[in-house]
């Protein structure tokens, strides 16, 4: 999983609304467990480390094996059985590296062997591990395991055999952050401050100041050595093969890279000394675990100005082909990189180019057989699908989207598309947490890595559950406990469930926001739910139910501002309900929801125009064969796009922006200063709206009108809390979870983490 950080990672960590979605993740020991009114069921959380490793059985998952006969005919090429050197796999699809933080619990590694055991028996054909260290010093930061340090063996032994038990296969990938390390404070397995080391001594901006060691020649043979040592551990340990990581920017990558390899001896100095470095490791560890699959992991480009060409990377492809490779995964930039690579304003297959010039380069070379597996910005079987038509690709390797639904490759294969969560692209609690070292999980499905906690498995006492809300929170809530039996019920005051995901995904980039509320409305009607639209729950609607959630939300915070009730001032779900007139527009709030706003008004809802733009802007070659196609998404609305200096966007203090996520924010306000969308900060006061007009009071204390045809409100939010006294009154068991429960910072990581936590404790 590659975390894209913005330049100089210098985005705060924020807080954001749920209608932008993209939120700050904070530490789990943070996140504050779900408050409970008086007289209701509490809300707790019961540490990973006190869950008997019984909770997940092997039984409570069971292996789905699609008969060839049966996969739909869209997808016969995904579905359809490879090899991948010594294995023997049933489908195409890979589930890519991902750092969950799994790898370090103290636990046995029980927690890491649920969430292997689930995708494995999701369908996935192959696991790739998240990254491990080769050594002490490769280490990205303190939440990096290290074979043969603090129990780690032990652990991924007990993941490989859950992976095994449940069918699958799995990969330990070897791991070395190079300058990317982030050392500060760690020891090594001796109680030595950790070095950060590098082919050359230059520093990377996010960590902090320190400046990596330059490795001398004797360290870079050890280095070599330690790929070899950590391969042969894992061979020992069980797994079927291993990934070398020689991509995003880590420390393979660093030594063919001429911006950070300023070397001038046997291991720099010429592009054939630079990937001299790769070539040994591979070679190295051919030759340590012989009867193992190998693949590593290259960038099909860095996307850093200056670094190694596409003309490196092809002859990189040619040095290591001859050495016993089994596979070649392309990954695509740097952490560090100006080009957002996996962000949802990413079009979606973005960077497929790139694998299908190394997969030419391999099928004309003297070793065709060699497998190439495509990556990145891909959300669904039918998008591999595409990809692997024309037999070029091999497989391909999707990482978030199995957070998002474990069993996406079961639920494709049996053709019921309909029923996976789709990943939406936010990278709120996966990589946002991943890059700051907290614990991995995902917006979308709050049991992603907590599969010990919240197992799945029929409740022994089914209860009345009923869920007032059918936002991104109720829809959690609902589905989960629909899915252990549970008697749901599903309260609705709208026509259509979806709540804050129904706006965001109308916003530009953010129409995959439509996949998980489509997948709850089938799974809950595969479950037999009940589902109430267009009918706002009563008292005595709930009364006689033994758990009720609240998840009804948020509304509009109205704004005491004189003009504001004139007939051009829209609130933002008007906005994006209903759309804006033409004209210029102002902006009133400058945060999340004021940042999609500008966005819906000045971007294309054509993802095939932002294609050709996003390639144009960034000057990279970007697929579009995926562009729009799936039926998940929604149809293109036709609107009229504004031009951005007809926009203003307005804040009294704070960063614009802020609250959106860590990898995301840059990119996010980056698309509007591209655009020309005017963004003016430090307002001391809104003074009065008129029509044409909105006079503010600036920052230099100056009367200003700023031209506003249309105003829109994005000004925050208030709860929608009507139930609680008289569900307290009727002694009714309740929780109130998302922004029902906080509406002053609204966030959908947390919304529907809670939702998940309060059903778990009211209905068990």
């Amino acid at each position: 999983m590659t975390a894209v950080v913005p330049p100089a990672a210098t985005v705060p960590v924020t807080t954001v609304p749920a209608a932008t979605v993209p939120v700050t993740t904070v530490p789990a020991a943070t996140v504050p467990v779900t408050t409970v009114p008086a007289a209701t069921v509490p809300v707790t959380t019961v540490p990973a480390a006190t869950v008997p490793v019984t909770t997940v059985p092997a039984a409570t998952v069971p292996v789905t094996t699609v008969p060839a006969a049966t996969v739909p005919a869209d997808l016969r090429t995904v579905g359809s059985p490879w090899t991948l050197g010594p294995l023997h796999l049933p489908n195409r699809v890979v589930m890519g590296s991902m750092h969950t933080g799994l790898e370090v619990l103290d636990d046995g590694g029980v927690a890491m062997a649920a969430f292997y055991r689930e995708r494995a028996a999701g369908g996935a054909a192959c696991i790739i591990t998240g990254g491990i260290a080769v050594s002490d010093e490769a280490r990205g930061g303190p939440d990096f395991a290290v074979f043969g340090v603090g129990g780690a063996d032990e652990r991924f032994r007990t993941a490989v055999d859950a992976v095994h038990d449940a069918g699958g296969t799995v990969l330990a990938q070897l791991f070395h952050a190079g300058r990317y390390a982030l050392v500060g404070g760690l020891q090594d397995r001796h109680g030595r401050p950790q070095r950060a080391v590098a082919p050359s001594a230059l520093p990377w901006a996010a960590a902090r100041g320190v400046v990596p060691e330059e490795l001398t020649a004797d360290e870079v043979r050890r280095t070599v050595e330690d790929f070899a040592a950590a391969a042969r551990t894992a061979a020992a340990i069980g797994f079927d093969g291993v990934e070398i990581m020689a991509s995003e920017g880590y420390l393979v990558n660093q030594f063919q890279s001429p911006l950070t390899n300023l070397r001038d001896d046997e291991w720099g100095g010429t592009p054939e000394k630079r990937r001299r470095f790769a070539v040994e490791v591979v070679r190295a560890v051919r030759t340590a675990v012989p009867d193992l699959a190998v693949t590593i992991r290259l960038s099909g480009a860095d996307l850093m100005p200056g670094s190694s060409s596409d003309a490196d990377v092809d002859a990189l492809v040619l040095e290591l082909l001859p050495l016993g490779l089994d596979a070649i995964s392309v990954g695509i930039g740097w952490h560090e990189s100006r080009t957002p690579t996996i962000q949802a304003a990413v079009p979606h297959g973005a960077w497929i180019e790139q694998a299908a010039r190394i997969a030419d380069v391999v099928r004309a070379s003297d070793h065709p057989h060699v497998r190439v597996i495509a990556s990145n910005r891909m959300t669904d079987l039918r998008d591999a699908e595409a990809v692997l038509a024309d037999r070029r690709i091999d497989a391909v390797a999707l990482a978030r989207p199995f957070l998002a639904d474990a069993q996406l490759v079961e639920r494709s294969l049996a053709g019921r598309p309909d029923l996976v969560n789709t990943c939406i692209g936010c990278n709120q609690a996966c990589l946002d947490r991943s890059v700051v070292g907290a614990p991995v999980s995902c917006l979308v499905n709050p049991r992603a890595a907590r599969e010990l906690q919240f197992p799945l498995r029929p409740s022994s006492e089914p209860k009345r559950v009923d869920v007032v809300g059918g936002g991104p929170a109720g829809l959690a809530a609902a589905v989960d406990a629909a899915r252990r039996g549970h008697d749901v019920r599903l309260w609705e005051a709208s026509d259509v469930l979806g709540g804050q995901f129904g706006l965001a995904a109308v916003i530009p980039g953010k129409e995959d926001y439509a996949g998980p509320v489509q997948a709850a409305r089938a799974e809950l009607a595969e479950r037999g739910a009940t589902v109430h639209l267009g009918r706002a729950a009563t008292v005595d609607d709930l009364t006689g139910s033994d758990a009720v959630v609240l998840a009804s939300g948020v509304v509009p915070r109205e704004v005491a501002l004189p003009g504001a009730d004139l007939p051009h001032v829209l609130t933002y779900e008007q906005a994006l309900r209903e759309g804006v007139p033409e004209g210029s527009v102002a902006v009133i709030g400058g945060g999340g929801i004021g940042v999609d706003t500008a966005a819906f008004l000045t971007e294309s809802s054509d993802e095939a125009v932002r294609a050709v733009e996003f390639a144009a802007r960034w000057d990279v070659p970007v697929s579009t064969e995926l562009v729009g196609d799936l039926p998940q998404r929604q149809p293109t609305v036709h609107r009229t796009v504004r031009p951005g200096h007809m926009v203003t966007v307005l804040r009294r203090n704070g960063k614009f922006g802020q609250g959106v996520g860590l990898t995301s924010r840059w990119v996010a306000l980056g698309r509007l200063r591209d655009a020309g969308v005017r963004m003016v900060g430090d307002v001391q006061e809104y003074l009065r709206i008129e029509p044409g007009a909105l006079w503010i009071r600036d920052g230099s204390g100056t009367e200003v009108a700023v031209p506003a045809d249309v105003v829109v409100l994005c000004a925050g939010q208030e709860a929608r809390d009507d139930l609680v006294a008289g569900l307290r009154s009727a002694d009714v068991p309740f929780a109130v979870v998302g922004g029902a429960r906080d509406a002053r910072a609204v966030d959908a990581v947390r919304a529907t983490s809670e939702a998940l936590e309060a059903v778990r404790a009211l209905a068990p």
